[in-house]
């Protein structure tokens, strides 16, 4: 009777121990299984802001950066090009930008950040298939429309057009104006693209 209580008590041991030792195990197995489900350090990055320098970029002119993997269009225009935004509006499908293609803090013909309206800031596809249309500032290109056409982008791959604030032409195959990207002015030659203006 008393060898029957001795291994009882050795079995609950021997079974509590085993049961903890194997909860162990478990949840050194689990680690590396829910850490697998976060994203890579390459994909944290890929997501990540990126500061772009447009003190060099001279009116007129675009540069273009990368930001999770998309082309990021950034122009400086000039007075005449910002003059043309508002003539231009007859031949568009979105003026007013309706479609919110844009952060709230982008307003207006120049879809820009108010004191920065020289610069607009443009994800770099189409929105018809997601080609990457090209930057085509001269005025009154014959192969673009002749008089209509006052500077802008241009996807060669289905004849999309928009103007030089990435607001698409009436009539071309593509639905939407340019999508413009959450971005902020860290100072009058830094932009930080991936971040608001307004929660900075």
């Amino acid at each position: 009777m008393s060898d029957d209580g001795v291994n009882k008590s050795r079995r609950m041991i021997l079974t509590g121990l085993t049961s903890t030792v194997s909860a162990v195990g478990v949840g050194y197995a689990a680690v590396p299984f829910v850490k697998s489900w976060e994203p890579s350090a390459k994909a944290r990055a890929a997501g990540a802001p990126v500061s772009a320098n447009i003190g060099a970029i001279a009116p007129g002119e675009m540069i273009t950066v990368e930001w999770r993997g998309k082309p990021v269009y950034i122009v400086r225009r000039n007075q005449a090009e910002l003059e043309n935004l508002v003539e231009g509006r007859r031949y568009l499908s979105d003026p007013d930008s309706a479609q919110e293609q844009q952060p709230g803090y982008v307003t207006g013909d120049a879809r820009a950040v108010a004191g920065h309206e020289e610069f607009v800031i443009l994800i770099g596809l189409c929105t018809h298939l997601g080609c990457a249309p090209t930057h085509r500032p001269e005025v009154g290109a014959e192969d673009l429309g002749g008089e209509s056409w006052l500077g802008g982008f241009f996807c060669p791959c289905h004849g999309s057009k928009f103007d030089l604030s990435g607001r698409v032409y009436a009539g071309v195959p593509a639905p939407l104006n340019l999508e413009v990207p959450p971005y902020r002015f860290e100072s009058d030659s830094v932009i930080v693209i991936g971040e608001d203006q307004e929660t900075a």
